[in-house]
């Protein structure tokens, strides 16, 4: 871990995460990243399971060290190869469960913990929950993790982990209506932006540098959730647009045709993934920020981490109204039908962006959603769980806020 004691040293967060630590960037990253100032916090790589692990140690006997991020209370913790995940025998499964957990759980130990909280980032870790290593437990949601077009019921084995966790951290509103009755315990607490980054002036990456204006650009993974179809047609009937795809392609179902029909169009330009750190650049030298994506019941869950980045950046953002986003139905361009997005582009790209009182108002709510703000409610909620003594150390949000803008 870095230098910098947490606040709470004597509470050690245990993060069950789905994705190694260098992988595309999700709001677990923000958070957990920020929250070694409150708690010790170790980041679990997942295991592989039985067969990835064997061919790993095979092909490489000696794995290199995990990162070693430079932040505040923050850690990776790999667990051995020789414990994968298994999934049966039951016994076996959660006996290797259990001592990965336990590795991790004296880590923290070693580090001053004297309570250890598991942080569930999906519902497949509640077995965790039964090992008896944890004395306080929060599950954060932020996604409707049955990824499913049209609206689910609660499975029963979410339900339970909702129902029995200490604390239930929710990130959009729709999931707030569905979710958040079941646990007194259940904040809400959006996606955010890193204000500074995004916010401040920054020089044009070489490769966008060569794209013509204007420029209609997404960050982001591209995925089915997307309107592929509409941008394809969006991208016809506009060639004078150059439409900039800036992300990793993820998993498209059965809109992988669309894509290739994309990248055949003279005027759309896949610039691939890029480090976290390159992305503000990215989205400011946009002309317009374009959040396109279908609109079902999945995508009335999201919280898309692209808007208050895109506000901070002082970019005009034309979207889908998406449940998430009608909040912010004052500073964004709402587009449905294809004539719509027509109209809301043409709206977008005659704003007077370089004038501060357009500006204003967008980076206002943008700093309001700061990822230092979210978290510091996040470790406010963590921390009242684990008693008033260290509830009290915990910096009110109005002082942090003040911090930020000074």
């Amino acid at each position: 871990m870095a230098e910098g004691k947490p606040l709470c040293p004597e509470i050690g967060v245990l993060a069950l995460v789905p994705d190694p630590w260098d992988s595309v960037w999700m709001p677990r990253h923000y958070v957990l990243s920020r929250l070694g100032r409150y708690f010790p916090t170790l980041w679990l790589e997942p295991s592989p399971d039985w067969r990835e692990a064997l061919r790993s140690l095979l092909r490489e006997p000696r794995l290199p060290p995990p990162p070693r991020p430079d932040l505040p209370g923050f850690a990776i913790h790999r667990p051995s190869r020789l414990l994968p995940r298994l999934y049966r025998p039951a016994p076996l499964a959660r006996w290797t469960l259990r001592r990965r957990l336990a590795g991790a759980c004296a880590e923290l130990r070693r580090r001053g913990c004297r309570s250890i909280l598991a942080y569930l980032w999906r519902p497949e870790f509640a077995p965790a929950l039964q090992t008896g290593l944890f004395d306080l437990s929060c599950y954060h949601i932020d996604d409707e993790y049955s990824f499913a077009e049209r609206d689910q019921p609660i499975p029963p084995a979410e339900r339970q982990i909702l129902e029995s966790v200490d604390q239930v951290i929710i990130h959009s509103p729709a999931l707030m209506d569905k979710k958040g009755q079941l646990n007194p315990h259940t904040i809400q607490v959006p996606n955010g932006v890193d204000f500074a980054r995004f916010s401040a002036p920054v020089a044009e990456p070489a490769d966008l540098a060569a794209v013509p204006h204007p420029r209609i650009g997404y960050v982001g993974v591209i995925k089915v959730q997307l309107d592929l179809e509409k941008l394809d047609r969006l991208a016809a009937r506009h060639p004078g647009y150059s439409f900039v795809l800036v992300g990793p392609l993820g998993y498209l179902g059965d809109k992988g045709g669309f894509v290739q029909s994309l990248r055949k169009r003279p005027n759309v330009h896949f610039l691939g993934h890029k480090p976290v750190t390159d992305l503000p650049a990215y989205t400011r030298h946009m002309d317009v920020a374009m959040l396109c994506y279908s609109q079902t019941d999945y995508t009335n869950f999201i919280y898309p981490l692209k808007i208050h980045e895109s506000l901070a950046s002082g970019v005009p953002v034309v979207a889908t109204p998406i449940r998430s986003l009608q909040a912010f139905a004052d500073v964004i361009e709402f587009a449905t039908e294809l004539d719509d997005w027509s109209a809301a582009l043409e709206r977008a790209l005659a704003m007077p962006v370089e004038d501060p009182a357009w500006q204003a108002p967008r980076r206002a709510i943008a700093a309001g959603h700061d990822w230092n703000l979210l978290v510091n409610r996040i470790a406010r909620a963590l921390a009242e769980r684990a008693g008033p003594e260290f509830a009290a150390r915990i910096p009110a949000e109005d002082r942090l806020r003040q911090e930020l803008l000074t």
